[in-house]
């Protein structure tokens, strides 16, 4: 019987090349006896001894390994498919793919025959698709319609069968038992290549399920989530689940919102918030090609309606093209990429590839599509046509883009063929390479290369063109993807490279950012400059000591920022900002949370003066009184002094991290900072506190610091000791302004008043902690102490470690020659005469009671473990007060220079000064990293191992083991000094 003339047979125009012949005849010798024990009529049996339809199967019996077990499995589909007429075959499977949930619904199946069903009518219409194009009977264009129609059949009819099995159980009330997706409350948009109708011979299908709360026909409505979630994972099961008969279709739902943080199926207010407050321009490219394929049809493009906004914007939206051409630029975030080589060259993502094709045109839609409703088409050709026809494009750009992008889905369509995988890929191995290009129909190797990297850079240059180049984003470290849903193992490599422990953890964090899962990320400015910095901003991570806990450490600071653009805006700009802060978000948590809180505090990294090492109190006063300016009332004084003092410690610990200043002079510089800030709030304070209630006749006051502020060895991490006395006419005690108070009220308001602009949250976050129980009487006295009062209570009621804290006393601010009385008069009751024995006897008493109640057992408190900075305090606050009187010289002294004194005095010896003096310094660097590192205890169980190795490195030792013995041993050598001093 002579073949219909519209067959598939009688329409073969071409066949692939054969590379190895004898294998091909012997397979294809197997197949004409199968075809024969079949059934098939003579006249196809004579033309598979010659002709062109031979020549098809013998390359597919070469070339395929996929098709030919299809063949060898079913060798009936030769005859059915070369004799009927492509598109009626088409057509019939797809047909009994969309209703064999019929079949089922009435019994004639069950629920395994469906599957089988599925799968033989997928393994058909391959055999089918892949015979008509490598044939010539089908266009590119036909073969991804075919290939999409099929992919929408098979999904209409897997929600068919799972919508009768869940109506069969009574779970759903269905509308239309013939048409189940009617009215059924959900939809199913197809995106991608899919939703374009121009699907890949082997790809996945991109699908996301939406579901209308208020509608669902459902017995318990609020279960809707969970119900249309468990029919989108019935469906993929149905569909992808591999038996002994293959496959239908690889499903991936990860194109919904935020696919890590929702569930399968999204109710579609939530799809709206999300897409209206956080959806990308990558989102705005994939929902262009959006199309309902199955479930409730109506509600799918009622929902797409919805979403116009914001898929096409009103006005000419060119912001989109930086950012599409950021995306473009983190798949190729690599220098030396630009070179199109044929070997391992990935047809899609690699230059001059589909997807360049594919960004040339999404982005003029993004951009002109609001405006000109013409190019709001999904398929990539039809839209070249319209760009042309709009007068975006020239003819001259359509026509050799179009020609460009059927040469490479045809060869994306050949390598796929080969063993039904989804790869764009193309072989590196030299006699791979050779067999596929004779598998494209090229005679050889070289004409392919010379073919393909032709095609490549006619694309390459267009999408040049259309782009300005951007600014480099990465090193030649690799690909660095994050846009879309999935891990791009190239990525990940990448990210092991630059030192990430767990790339996949760095890749779901990065791309949670954008999709908003962070809202101080949520802007458009944010993100857009997010996209470009990525990149640069991981390369500067993985230089870290730890680039996982680095990551994980800006992370929790999107977390608590309101908004990142203006910190993000700052390390685009400056590579060293960038560089010092990732070393900080690895080693000094507490330094990126000042960033996190304050992006500006990074302006002082690049101010000249950053270099200069300064410590003295009236340098670092002019600074913090510069910074604050004038304000315009007391709020925006208590504002502009948190900034202030917040720059200049952030400043400080920067300038300790880089070597700067030493853990000493940090000390200092805090110290320093601290003065400046309580002089500058005591005039603040006074001036506003006066404007009210006067002042006092022969009214005086001092503020004393005590502890480390006295000392100069604040840390970063220091609250503030103070103690205020005062003086006044005791024959007029009241003040003199409009609303008079009596002088010890006076007083004590104006101290309370301190405070409080010294410790209240502004908007602009704390300033300090402060404590005032070291005044007379602790915290049953006056929070300011009459001069007077103050001195009798220290002479006659006082106990010793009242005086112990004296030892540290300095004067921060007050009335200048009030000032010098009160300094005196400490220095007096410091030298007091006292017994050194008792002395000895109270120190240790008073020691031994701090261990009790706080412990002294953990080796990495250096205040509190033996032998550490307590004793050493102790040590030297026991030789002030036994030996003040003998030797005025030891009064006022902080510990270090109490030792050296001692020493010089005699009363230590060269060996013990000089080991308390070392140990004291060590213990002091040590203490001063660690409250710059981390707030709160220190937890070495806890603390990153970054952070541990930094500590041991401050200390010049090699590691935190080596440490902690050199730690041990000091507090030993100190243990024993204090026994013998304090005996």
């Amino acid at each position: 019987m002579a073949a219909d003339a519209r067959s598939l047979q009688a329409r073969l125009t071409k066949a692939p090349l054969v590379s190895d012949a004898r294998r091909a005849k012997a397979r294809m010798a197997d197949w004409l006896k199968r075809v024969e024990a079949a059934g098939a009529d003579r006249a196809l049996l004579d033309s598979l001894a010659g002709g062109l339809l031979r020549d098809l199967l013998l390359a597919v019996a070469d070339h395929s390994p996929f098709l030919s077990n299809v063949i060898a499995g079913r060798p009936e589909l030769v005859a059915e498919l070369s004799a009927g007429v492509p598109e009626d075959v088409h057509a019939r499977l797809a047909a009994d793919q969309a209703g064999l949930f019929r079949r089922f619904r009435d019994g004639e199946i069950g629920r395994d025959e469906v599957a089988r069903h599925f799968r033989r009518n997928r393994n058909a219409h391959a055999l089918l698709v892949a015979l008509a194009d490598m044939g010539g009977v089908w266009s590119v264009e036909e073969a991804t319609q075919a290939l999409s129609d099929f992919a929408d059949a098979s999904v209409r009819g897997g929600v068919g069968v799972v919508l009768t099995e869940m109506a069969s159980l009574k779970r759903i009330t269905l509308a239309n038992a013939d048409e189940p997706g009617e009215g059924s409350g959900f939809t199913v948009l197809a995106l991608g290549k899919h939703g374009a109708g121009e699907l890949n011979y082997s790809s996945d299908i991109d699908l996301v399920v939406f579901f209308d709360p208020e509608t669902a026909p459902l017995p318990d409505p609020s279960e809707a989530a969970t119900f249309y979630t468990r029919v989108a994972q019935g469906l993929a099961r149905l569909l992808q689940e591999r038996t002994s008969d293959g496959y239908v279709h690889r499903v991936d739902y990860r194109l919904r919102p935020d696919p890590g943080s929702t569930p399968t199926a999204v109710a579609l207010p939530s799809a709206y918030t999300y897409y209206e407050t956080v959806g990308q321009n990558w989102e705005r490219a994939a929902l262009i090609k959006a199309r309902p394929v199955a479930g409730d049809l109506g509600l799918g493009e009622a929902f797409l309606a919805d979403l116009r906004p914001f898929i096409w914007r009103k006005y000419f939206d060119f912001a989109s093209i930086a950012d599409v051409h950021a995306m473009k630029r983190q798949i190729h975030a690599v220098r030396g990429h630009d070179q199109i080589a044929v070997a391992g060259h990935d047809i899609k993502l690699g230059r001059g590839g589909i997807r360049e094709v594919e960004f040339f045109v999404q982005t003029q839609q993004l951009v002109f599509g609001g405006r000109r409703p013409g190019l709001r088409g999904r398929r990539t050709l039809d839209m070249l046509a319209a760009l042309h026809q709009e007068g975006w494009i020239t003819a001259g750009a359509r026509d050799e883009l179009s020609d460009a992008y059927r040469f490479l889905r045809t060869v994306e369509h050949r390598l796929q063929m080969v063993a039904d995988e989804q790869t764009q890929r193309l072989p590196v191995d030299e006699d791979q390479l050779k067999r596929f290009a004779r598998f494209c129909g090229f005679s050889s190797f070289a004409a392919f290369s010379k073919a393909l990297i032709k095609q490549a850079k006619i694309v390459q240059g267009h999408y040049a063109l259309l782009f300005e180049e951007g600014p480099e984003l990465a090193s030649d470290a690799g690909n660095l993807v994050f846009t879309g849903t999935t891990d791009d193992p190239e990525t990940l490599a990448t990210l092991q490279r630059l030192g990430f422990r767990q790339p996949e953890q760095v890749a779901e964090t990065v791309r949670g950012w954008h999709f908003g899962r962070r809202a101080a990320i949520t802007s458009q400015r944010a993100r857009e400059v997010l996209t470009e910095l990525v990149p640069a901003l991981l390369t500067a991570l993985g230089g870290t000591p730890d680039p996982d806990g680095a990551l994980a450490a800006l992370d929790r600071a999107f977390a608590r920022m309101p908004a990142a653009a203006e910190l993000l805006t700052i390390m685009k700009s400056h590579d060293r900002l960038r560089l010092l802060f990732a070393d900080l978000l690895g080693t000094a948590p507490r330094l990126a949370d000042m960033v996190a809180q304050s992006p500006h505090v990074l302006d002082t990294l690049i101010d000249p003066a950053f270099v200069v090492p300064l410590t003295d109190d009236a340098s670092i006063e002019d600074q913090v009184r510069q910074s604050i300016g004038r304000p315009t009332d007391h709020e925006d004084f208590l504002d502009r002094t948190r900034d202030a003092a917040r720059q200049m410690r952030f400043a400080t610990g920067a300038k300790m991290l880089s070597g700067i200043l030493s853990p000493a002079q940090a000390g200092e510089a805090y110290s320093a900072i601290a003065r400046a800030v309580i002089r500058a709030s005591f005039e603040q304070v006074r001036s506003v506190f006066e404007a009210e209630h006067g002042r006092v006749s022969g009214g005086r006051i001092a503020i004393l610091g005590l502890g480390r502020l006295g000392t100069r060895e604040l840390t970063a991490g220091s609250d503030l000791d103070l103690v205020v006395t005062y003086d006044f006419d005791e024959e007029d005690r009241e003040s003199s302004g409009p609303r008079p108070l009596d002088a010890v009220v006076y007083y004590t308001r104006l101290t309370q008043r301190l405070v409080a602009a010294l410790t209240v949250p502004t908007r602009r976050g704390l300033l300090y902690e402060v404590d005032l129980r070291l005044r007379p009487q602790g915290g049953k006295g006056p929070v300011a102490s009459q001069f007077r009062g103050f001195l009798a209570y220290q002479r006659s009621e006082a106990d010793l470690w009242e005086h112990m804290a004296l030892t540290r006393a300095r004067v921060m601010a007050g009335d200048g020659d009030f000032c010098a009385d009160v300094q005196a008069a400490v220095s007096d009751i410091v030298a007091t005469k006292r017994d050194p024995a008792g002395v000895n006897r109270e120190v240790r008493a008073m020691r031994d009671l701090i261990a009790q109640e706080k412990g002294d057992d953990d080796p990495w408190d250096l205040k509190l473990a033996r032998g550490g900075l307590t004793d050493l305090d102790f040590i030297a606050q026991a030789l002030i007060l036994s030996q003040a009187r003998a030797h005025p010289s030891l009064a006022g002294l902080a510990p270090e220079s109490t030792f050296a004194e001692a020493q010089a005095v005699g009363i230590l010896s060269e060996d013990e000064a000089h080991t308390l003096i070392d140990a004291h310094r060590l213990l002091a660097s040590v203490f001063q990293w660690q409250r710059l590192t981390i707030e709160g205890r220190f937890d070495a169980a806890s603390v990153s191992p970054a952070i541990m190795k930094r500590l041991a490195g401050a200390a010049g030792l090699p590691n935190p083991k080596v440490l902690l013995t050199h730690l041990d041993e000091t507090r030993k050598r100190v243990v024993e000094i204090y026994r013998r001093v304090l005996a």
